[in-house]
């Protein structure tokens, strides 16, 4: 293998307080050293000159799709999407059929993740059996199989004492549970956030107290069994200042945000124009809520609060939203819009750029321990994964789904103009993907 030389970038590495116009230099496939004026005479040399160089991307939350619903995404296509990202490692959800509910599912899908992955792909398991929140799946055997969390995703665990002994057993095996927080009674019938664009639409809304009981109830459960819970998209301004009342007394409790949370609203199902879009594109499971609640994020992004930005990426077909607001599949595709967005907004003076890093590198690596998994995971200290992202904040660039890489083409984002995206990634030492990067 050559070994890379990445020079001229600036170097933002937060798990190692690095911010600053640095070399990185990479031999046999992982990070040698970083620093000033590098030289190895034995190493290509590739320049990055008014680029910013990260850590590679870690998302907790993406769904594949593949087993069950290859129609939507593959793990060939959706991995390879999540790499044009800039997210070279990622976990995928549970919501599959079969669900990863024993042993011998999780290893044909590791078989499958080995076969045709083209990044790093850790698999949550599902906590109850075929995800039904009925009786609890073999946590200790699915664990032992390689999962690194577990979640049964857009089925939240209702009953209140299967939650606690899942906890209490996931506790035991030092495991997060990612929990959807929701109330589904609630929640039952709604489409879009509650409040004023859904009743001019006329759609039934999911209110904002549906995810705040639910967290309430989650953390009260955390902090009885000693549990680590994650709380998973969060989205209400209420529900964000829960965590961070429970994080102050201790609990061993984690939160993520997604960027279609950070950079939309509500207002996205009526669309730009004076007549309602009812765009379905723009319905997400938790659905896009105020300009209250998305500022409400930005400043727990900004202040440290929440610990990770995951995508949520969920591609559907195109019947899948080609129908009446109501009967359509909720999510967005969002591997390679989340840089875009989040840079966009650090243009706009609206995030903190070393956050924005680090909420995408080196705290959710810590936060469910996947650093302890593969050592260095995150960040460009020695020894760590020759896996970077070279982003480009003054790239201007239009969304077209038409160049997307993943089978999703269900954005909302369609046309929008961002400031900033991927540049180039590498994985493993090797460019692996590249848009435009002068190098010789």
């Amino acid at each position: 293998m050559t070994d890379l030389l990445i020079s001229g970038g600036r170097v933002i590495d937060p798990a190692n307080g690095l911010d600053a116009q640095l070399d990185v230099l990479l031999r046999d496939g992982r990070v040698s050293a970083v620093g000033k004026s590098l030289f190895a005479s034995d190493s290509v040399r590739y320049d990055v000159t008014g680029c910013i160089v990260t850590p590679g991307f870690v998302d907790l939350h993406a769904h594949l799709r593949e087993p069950g619903f290859e129609q939507k995404g593959t793990i060939a296509t959706e991995t390879l999407a999540a790499l044009r990202g800039g997210f070279t490692t990622i976990c995928a959800m549970p919501n599959t059929v079969p669900a990863p509910d024993s042993a011998p599912v999780v290893k044909a899908l590791l078989e499958r993740i080995g076969a045709d992955a083209r990044v790093r792909v850790f698999p949550i398991g599902a906590v109850t059996r075929g995800r039904d929140g009925k009786a609890l799946a073999n946590l200790a055997e699915v664990a032992a199989a390689g999962c690194v969390a577990f979640s049964d995703d857009g089925s939240p665990v209702a009953d209140g004492q299967l939650m606690r002994n899942a906890l209490t057993l996931l506790g035991s095996l030092g495991l997060p549970l990612s929990e959807h927080s929701d109330d589904p009674v609630l929640n039952a019938g709604g489409v879009m956030n509650e409040g004023r664009v859904s009743e001019r639409l006329g759609l039934a809304g999911q209110p904002a107290a549906a995810e705040v009981t639910a967290i309430a109830r989650n953390l009260a459960l955390a902090e009885a069994t000693g549990g680590r819970l994650h709380v998973a998209h969060i989205t209400t301004a209420r529900g964000l200042e829960l965590v961070a009342e429970a994080k102050a007394r201790g609990l061993a409790v984690t939160c993520e945000v997604t960027p279609s949370h950070l950079f939309l609203t509500e207002d996205a199902v009526f669309g730009p124009g004076p007549a309602p879009a009812y765009d379905t594109n723009a319905k997400i499971n938790p659905p896009l809520r105020t300009e209250a609640d998305r500022q409400a994020l930005i400043r727990g992004l900004n202040e440290g609060i929440i610990d990770a930005i995951a995508t949520d990426h969920a591609p559907h077909a195109r019947e899948d939203k080609l129908c009446e607001f109501d009967y359509a599949a909720p999510g967005i595709a969002c591997f390679e819009t989340a840089a875009g967005t989040l840079l966009t907004q650090v243009a706009r003076g609206e995030l903190d750029l070393g956050r924005v890093i680090a909420a995408l590198t080196a705290q959710p690596a810590r936060a469910w321990k996947l650093d302890a998994r593969v050592a260095g995971l995150g960040t460009l200290s020695p020894g760590a994964p020759g896996d970077i992202v070279i982003l480009d904040p003054a790239m201007e660039w239009t969304v077209d789904t038409r160049t997307f890489a993943t089978k999703g083409k269900n954005t909302p984002l369609q046309g929008t103009s961002l400031t900033g995206g991927v540049r180039a990634v590498i994985m493993g030492g090797v460019v692996a993907h590249e848009v435009e990067v002068a190098h010789d």
